[in-house]
């Protein structure tokens, strides 16, 4: 069965170590703040101006003022800072930032990423994902495996304008955990109960399978 955006959370929230500066992309990502594990300290940055964000809010802890990059309602961490977005981006420009999750709408066997349009569609903006991209080294991307008409979105090439180029090398989708290196996917976890000849079928770019890949474990 395909991971749950809240799984697709908790195994990603593993990949969090002591004392990371994280940012979290508009998205699936957002949910990573829900499943830090406990005890462990990280500050996760928001990049309209917010490093130490919490968990989302319930009902009591609402503040129609506290909000994310991507509009939506959250809270803060003790010691967290408040500042404007051109900070926030000095921060992510300057290599600031232990790591990045990321939305994407295709990733390809070299590592690159489309994130930010698709032509003839509306956009509001490119957002930070340019700059995440750029000024982090450790990225992960989180996303479904196929589109809504079942078309990959782990490919041979990137046919969307690119975000950045040779960057990415984790994605975890709702079917597997995948790396990439030497111009390959290579499988590294499976969902649970999801077969690796399904994804390996869902998989447009070439894809390189162990002889034991462990399901995903909760």
């Amino acid at each position: 069965m395909a991971l749950s955006r809240d799984q697709m959370a908790i195994r990603v929230a593993r990949e969090l170590e002591d004392g990371y500066y994280v940012n979290l992309g508009i998205g699936i990502p957002t949910l990573v703040a829900n499943h830090v594990p406990e005890g462990m300290d990280v500050m996760l940055q928001s990049e309209n101006g917010l490093l130490g964000m919490g968990p989302f809010p319930t009902e009591d802890q609402v503040d129609p003022d506290l909000i994310n990059a991507g509009k939506q309602l959250v809270t803060t961490a003790k010691g967290a800072s408040i500042f404007s977005s051109a900070e926030s981006f000095a921060m992510i420009r300057g290599g600031k930032v232990d790591l990045t999750v990321l939305g994407a709408f295709e990733v390809d066997v070299h590592g690159n990423i489309a994130s930010w349009m698709i032509p003839g569609k509306l956009i509001k903006g490119m957002g930070g994902a340019m700059d995440l991209v750029a000024g982090a080294d450790n990225i992960v991307v989180m996303m479904t495996h196929a589109d809504k008409y079942g078309n990959s979105k782990l490919l041979p090439q990137c046919n969307l304008p690119l975000t950045g180029a040779g960057c990415i090398t984790q994605v975890l989708t709702d079917l597997a955990y995948v790396e990439i290196h030497d111009g390959k996917f290579h499988l590294v976890e499976r969902a649970p109960g999801v077969s690796v000849e399904e994804i390996v079928e869902k998989t447009a770019g070439e894809m390189v399978v162990p002889d034991h890949v462990p399901e995903i474990q909760f």
